[in-house]
């Protein structure tokens, strides 16, 4: 299956689900050799508190996506009336279970949980999402750790659109932790030249239009206009915005932008089915480092 498809001019639409099966079939092929030479398979425990109806989606497309590549999946639903002390309680017993090689936990958290205090308290050898401040420093110093998630699927989708990050003009819009400022930090990583903007950046525009590379991801429905797009240049939408027909639209004005990009991500189906591809690959790298020592 071919991961990038023609566009009407010269620009790619990167596709995030043919990229996210070939990264499945790589986990499903290290999980295997791990249970070869382990004698168990990698574990990944997903908690859910609460029923709140898209994480519940997503936790069962987790699940499953665990059982198809051969990670065992140690489910975890919890009541949202569960006190923190319970759930640091649980979170300390998959800490010390030795089946479990990495631990998720479903966000958003119900009203009255602490979601960092929670995070903090994961071991960050088990923090597949990549968010425990160990982490999270050990990517800014530059040295060996678990990624964010959605941050790894885009370097990912940059690779497969043949684009190498060095000596490039890169522009990540959006700061959060979960994306912005990692993103920012792999593609330092990667030798770019990163610049962060945000909503409040003096003028985006302008700042948009320098960039060989544009990541996306402030979740404003179509923030980024076409117009904005440097010739050539890399689009990556992280954007997740429900329009007023109910239908999923990204950061960017994809149809003005792809006119002028060389590769673009379209919404849904770019950079979305990535994050779960690389949780997945994350857990056998947890199962592996902690294998090893």
């Amino acid at each position: 299956m071919s991961t990038v498809s023609a566009a009407t001019s010269a620009a790619m639409v990167l596709d995030g689900k043919a990229v996210a099966a070939k990264v499945r079939a790589e986990v499903a092929a290290r999980a295997r050799a791990y249970q070869v030479r382990f004698g168990r398979r990698p574990g990944l425990a997903v908690v859910q508190v609460g029923e709140d109806p898209a994480s519940t989606v997503y936790v069962r497309n987790k699940r499953r996506s665990c059982e198809d590549v051969g990670i065992e999946s140690f489910a975890h639903d919890l009541p949202a009336s569960t006190g923190e002390a319970e759930l640091l309680a649980l979170v300390a017993a998959l800490n010390r279970d030795a089946r479990v090689d990495g631990i998720l936990m479903q966000m958003p958290l119900p009203k009255g949980l602490d979601a960092s205090r929670i995070i903090d308290a994961i071991d960050p050898a088990k923090d597949v999402d990549g968010l425990h401040p160990t982490n999270a420093g050990l990517l800014l110093v530059g040295r060996p750790g678990l990624r964010a998630c959605t941050p790894s699927g885009c370097m990912r989708l940059i690779a497969e659109a043949q684009c190498d990050p060095a000596g490039k003009s890169a522009v990540v819009v959006g700061r959060s932790i979960l994306v912005g400022k990692p993103m920012a930090l792999l593609l330092l990583e990667a030798n770019a030249t990163v610049t962060i903007a945000h909503s409040r950046t003096a003028d985006l525009a302008a700042t948009v239009r320098g960039a060989d590379i544009v990541v996306a991801a402030v979740g404003r429905a179509h923030m980024i206009k076409g117009a904005w797009i440097k010739p050539g240049a890399v689009v990556l939408d992280v954007g997740t915005n429900k329009g007023a027909d109910g239908k999923l639209t990204g950061d960017v004005e994809f149809e003005a932008a792809r006119l002028v990009a060389s590769a673009i991500t379209p919404v849904p189906g770019g950079v979305g089915p990535m994050t779960i591809a690389m949780l997945l690959s994350n857990t056998v790298d947890a199962a592996l480092a902690r294998a090893v020592h």
